[in-house]
């Protein structure tokens, strides 16, 4: 009863409009795992709203919106995010169930992760900044504060011992802030998430199964930035793939029903590690500008490259995906010529896998080209009506990956999505 959508690059794949887009067919949406460095855009009537932790099943009437466990949630940015939310029309209120055992994101532990960073210098892997890796070293450490844990008559005891904790790390790397503002506005916060509904998660969504309620889990990132299988250590600090799912909401393997994978036509990555497709030139600035990649949270710019299907072919296998659903192949209209990334040479050996580590230069894609296509796609909406070559493009990667294509997204708004 429990359908999976997720990334399968390096995040920004457009998880945010698909999951919008899928949610009609279902009654729940449940993020599984992730903090708010995720972005997640959704595009309606030419208006843009950016998801950062609220599920993306927000804006449909009746639908149940649920952060589960495995998510981490900062209180000052998820108060400014529902009420962001709730002025665009959604009733928060009635539709979104928070897990008592979802973690906290506390203001040291923002300050924890910028401190660590900066005392990384050339070597930081690229985070947001937002304490999410610090958030979910506590949590593995036991020594994370939960969102159940608010109500607890010790809380504030249990929130200055995890504070002095982590000032002593923070005064290794001799970082400062105004912890003073941070906390003021974090306990205000905190009073304004009582108001909405606790629960405990694995009950609330086990009980949704039961009753044979329709779910939508919801991952964010993507599979190339997990925690264990991802390019680490330049990855994110939780499990991206399908199997994240069950332990991000407390679900058994077996509710597991259809997996959907989403990919960019080329690919993206921000910040540091490696990307063996990169495109460091005029033309990587060109898919920059017209792709609009540029991040929905930080607005950093995303380095841009052609697509992976080594990268993919993994993501796939890791993930048991069903369905495939390719997104921003507008963007490559116009250009002569489309390559692909079919295999690696490793130290010089040609490879269909994936290395266990990348070191600089020795990886080196080979490329397959295409004939590109100069028609615009932006306002087709059935896939017979597609440039011939770009129908023989998807076929091509559609043989090279063993796994149907099933969406494809011409365009940002919900109605430039073509269902074969």
């Amino acid at each position: 009863m429990v359908d999976v959508v997720l990334g399968l690059q390096w995040g920004d794949e457009g998880k945010g409009k698909i999951a919008d887009f899928l949610t009609p067919r279902y009654d729940v949406v449940a993020r599984f795992q992730g903090g708010p460095n995720a972005g997640h855009s959704l595009e309606m009537n030419g208006k843009k709203h950016v998801l950062n932790t609220l599920p993306s099943g927000v804006f449909h009437k009746g639908c149940i919106n649920l952060i589960g466990n495995g998510v981490v949630i900062d209180p000052i940015l998820l108060r400014a995010e529902i009420e962001k939310t709730i002025a665009a029309g959604a009733d928060i209120k009635e539709c979104l169930y928070i897990s008592r055992k979802a973690h906290l994101i506390l203001p040291t532990h923002r300050m924890w992760d910028a401190a660590s960073e900066s005392y990384k210098g050339e070597k930081k892997i690229g985070s947001t900044l937002r304490g999410i890796s610090p958030t979910y070293q506590d949590k593995y450490g036991r020594y994370g504060i939960r969102v159940g844990d608010i109500q607890a008559a010790n809380f504030k005891e249990r929130y200055e011992e995890v504070k002095k904790k982590h000032l002593s790390q923070i005064k290794f790397y001799e970082y400062e802030c105004d912890l003073d503002a941070l906390e003021k506005e974090f306990f205000e916060a905190i009073e304004y998430l009582a108001q909405y509904k606790q629960v405990d998660s694995e009950y609330f969504i086990n009980d949704l199964i039961k009753q044979g309620k329709k779910i939508l889990a919801e991952g964010a990132q993507g599979s190339m930035l997990d925690i264990d299988f991802g390019t680490y250590p330049y990855v994110t600090s939780s499990n991206t793939v399908s199997g994240g799912a069950c332990v991000g909401l407390g679900i058994a393997p077996k509710h597991i029903n259809k997996v959907y994978g989403i990919f960019k036509a080329y690919c993206t990555r921000v910040g540091s590690g490696p990307f063996p497709s990169e495109l460091d030139d005029d033309l990587g600035q060109y898919l920059r500008d017209k792709g609009h990649e540029y991040g929905a949270t930080t607005g950093r710019p995303r380095r841009t490259g052609w697509l992976d299907l080594v990268a993919l072919n993994y993501a796939i296998m890791l993930n048991g995906v069903d369905e495939l659903i390719m997104m921003k192949a507008d963007v490559l209209s116009g250009l002569p010529e489309v390559n692909v990334a079919t295999g690696y040479k490793v130290k010089g050996e040609t490879s269909a896998q994936l290395p266990h580590t990348y070191n600089e230069g020795e990886v080196v894609p080979q490329y397959t080209a295409y004939a590109g296509w100069q028609e615009d796609l932006t306002q087709i909406t059935e896939f017979d009506k597609l440039p011939q070559t770009f129908s023989d493009y998807i076929k091509s990667v559609e043989a090279a990956i063993s796994t149907p294509i099933s969406i494809i997204s011409v365009g940002p708004d919900r109605a430039q999505t073509i269902l074969r």
